[in-house]
């Protein structure tokens, strides 16, 4: 059912009682509200960004797979030609063992280019690279999700409090009417000596508390307002209005499902199980091909055998590379990644406890608020009945301003109650969908 103002006569003031609005403001839903917030939220832009890169490193992993082409180009020019020491037997039979001459070899123009192409035939770290950036996309996709049910959360939470807000308004608006019929009764009597000049002073002091009351409870409602523009992403400038119609809803039951948190700490504990095999890989050996093709150019500029000349070159073979042994630091971080391992672990185990814990206070919690807004629902009758009485027999003299008074303060502290009760329950109804994993629902 909906909680629509217990009082059918105040209804007419719905319109009126934001007097700072325009007619021709746009009403927002809740759904309205969430929808926009989707496609303008900056956070929730953000982390759509982050989905997109954290895809785009995981091509960058797969495109380790690819061949590389490097193409290579270089020019040296030696002033000095390098020197090289040769055996005297080299060019003297007869000379003795360990002497040697220098020489020079060489020319000085030398120009190199060419292609060269590598390719992993197996690596066994790669592939586990491209399984941990898998792995972080999905964590970065559920990220998100978590954003987006928070930004859900918060603009609900906004929404309620504009609500709330709003009919608070609306029972200021009655009490004022209330209080200035009043006042202006007690005027009358006054200048016709019945009443006295404190009494009078009293109503009008209750008067301008309330109409202070209802000043500062249009500004909250507008920061609450201004609040929720921020958070949906349209600009502050914007007018619009909520409906103020709360929808109550009798113990609706949420079917449980894991939260994001669960789902991220599962996902999180993948990723670390992936990284340590990651670090068990490098302890593998890897296997790559490799070529080159290109020209070797070599000249002369002296007369008179100047020249250049440029020569093929090219070859291809295969690499094979085994780590023998590090420093032990390859042990040392698989170590720290199984610790890691565990808090993941312990971390999960936590916090599919504290869900469970934090359910059944929630559904306590909205029991309780539930019970308490039918009772204070039922209250503001009571108190209303009880002040219209007291003025009816403050008029016939059988009642003093001190009871009308007393009834009066009676009847806003009922609405008051109601009103709080209200919020505990909306509150403890989102807190339920959030922590069942059905806040996505609040649309």
């Amino acid at each position: 059912m909906k909680l629509v103002n217990i009082h059918k006569r105040y209804v007419v003031l719905l319109i009126a009682v934001i007097g700072f609005h325009s007619v021709n403001a746009q009403v927002w839903s809740l759904q309205q509200c969430i929808d926009t917030a989707q496609a303008y939220n900056k956070n929730l832009q953000m982390s759509r960004n982050n989905i997109s890169i954290s895809a785009q490193k995981q091509k960058e992993a797969k495109a380790n797979l690819i061949p590389k082409v490097t193409v290579n180009a270089e020019y040296k020019y030696f002033t000095n030609l390098p020197y090289q020491l040769m055996p005297l037997s080299t060019f003297n039979p007869t000379a003795p063992e360990g002497q040697f001459k220098e020489a020079q070899f060489g020319v000085p123009h030398n120009i190199n280019a060419n292609l060269q192409l590598s390719m992993p035939l197996y690596n066994p770290q790669v592939y586990g690279a491209i399984q941990s950036t898998k792995i972080a996309s999905e964590l970065t996709t559920l990220q998100y999700q978590k954003n987006e049910e928070q930004i859900f959360f918060e603009i609900s939470n906004l929404y309620y409090n504009a609500q709330i807000l709003h009919h608070q308004l609306v029972f200021l608006d009655s009490n004022f009417v209330n209080a200035t019929r009043l006042l202006k009764n007690m005027r009358l009597l006054n200048e016709q000596l019945l009443a006295k000049g404190t009494d009078l002073s009293k109503v009008q002091l209750q008067v301008t508390q309330l109409a202070t009351q209802k000043e500062s409870i249009n500004s909250k409602y507008e920061q609450v307002l201004n609040a929720l523009k921020f958070a949906i992403g349209i600009t502050i400038e914007r007018n619009i209005q909520i409906d103020s119609a709360i929808q109550y809803q009798n113990a609706n039951e949420y079917t449980s499902s894991s939260t994001v948190d669960i789902r991220l700490a599962k996902t999180q504990y993948r990723l670390l199980s992936s990284e340590l095999s990651v670090l068990k890989y490098s302890r593998l050996p890897s296997l790559s091909l490799f070529g080159t093709y290109g020209t070797t150019g070599l000249g002369y500029d002296k007369q008179p055998n100047d020249f250049l000349k440029f020569y093929p070159i090219g070859f291809a073979g295969i690499q094979f590379s085994y780590p023998l042994f590090n420093g032990t630091i390859t042990l040392r971080k698989i170590k720290q990644k199984k610790l890691e391992l565990q808090n993941s672990d312990l971390q999960l185990n936590l916090l599919t406890e504290q869900n469970t814990m934090q359910v059944q206070n929630a559904k306590l919690q909205r029991r309780v608020a539930q019970k308490s807004v039918e009772v204070t629902s039922e209250q503001i009758k009571l108190a209303q009945t009880i002040y219209e009485q007291t003025v009816m027999q403050q008029k016939q003299g059988t009642a003093s301003l001190t009871d009308v008074l007393l009834a009066d303060n009676a009847l806003r502290e009922a609405q008051q109650t109601y009103l709080t009760a209200v919020i505990d329950y909306l509150k403890a109804d989102l807190e339920l969908k959030k922590i069942t994993g059905n806040i996505s629902t609040t649309k």
